[in-house]
């Protein structure tokens, strides 16, 4: 059982002006085997929460604490926390010219693993979970992400989290630019990968569409840099039915 926690919270952003808070004191834990939905409006600071747990340089820490297990995130550099058990998959992915699909994906899992993985073994998993994904088995060697359509990067995206196997996966608007038919592969990807370790989610979206597919346990609404209500999956019901107004409302 692992435990991610945030306390406190805040993160600004450089700009021409100045620094400008983003996050003003953000609460939250996740816990092993758990869905957390992060909802809220467009600017209500949902996707810097993601990217500041995830280290981007962007973003300035001016605040509060970041914990796995106890031990500090924020002190950590990029891949450490990547090889401590922290995902993020981006809401527009990048293209990496130059670099395979399969040297990618093994070059990420020997960094996690510590050890390449035997290659016969790597290559039927790599396979299966492709196939899971219905993703055409000529990606792995494309370079990664280049000329992909939007659905098919954000396949790439879950065929990493399955691949990688980490303790807590944050998802920053997966459903972003999906049809109904990858929307729906996707999250049967995220949800097999829960179904078969005890992995945290922290699933980003603006929308509900996502959540009849991917049941959250708990769900957070973000305005203004915070969280100003939680609740269970009814929560996000309460949102499809009047939206956000009554958060952004001054």
């Amino acid at each position: 059982m692992s435990t991610l926690d945030i306390k406190g919270l805040q993160v600004s952003v450089a700009t021409e002006a100045g620094f400008t808070e983003i996050l003003r004191g953000v609460d939250l834990t996740i816990k092993s085997g758990e869905t957390h939905a992060i909802m809220g409006p467009n600017g209500s600071g949902k996707s810097t929460l993601a990217y500041s747990i995830a280290g981007h340089p962007k973003y300035t820490i001016t605040g509060g604490s970041v914990t796995l297990d106890g031990v500090d995130v924020l002190a950590m550099s990029v891949d450490e926390r990547a090889k401590a058990g922290l995902f993020l998959a981006m809401q527009y992915p990048v293209e990496v010219p130059g670099v395979s699909v399969t040297n990618f994906l093994r070059t990420a899992a020997t960094a996690i693993r510590g050890e390449a993985p035997k290659l016969r073994t790597w290559v039927g998993e790599v396979k299966e979970a492709m196939k899971s994904l219905n993703m055409d088995p000529n990606f792995a060697e494309r370079n990664v992400n280049e000329g992909f359509s939007g659905g098919e990067k954000k396949r790439h995206e879950i065929l990493q989290l399955e691949l990688l196997k980490p303790k807590f996966a944050i998802l920053d608007e997966t459903d972003s630019g999906l049809d109904v038919d990858a929307l729906r592969i996707v999250s049967e990807g995220v949800n097999r990968v829960k179904g078969n370790s005890d992995l945290g989610i922290m699933l980003i979206t603006h929308y509900t569409r996502i959540l009849r597919y991917i049941r959250p346990d708990f769900v957070h609404v973000f305005a203004a840099g915070k969280i100003v209500e939680e609740g269970g999956p009814e929560l996000a019901d309460k949102l499809e039915e009047k939206g956000y107004a009554e958060y952004t409302t001054a």
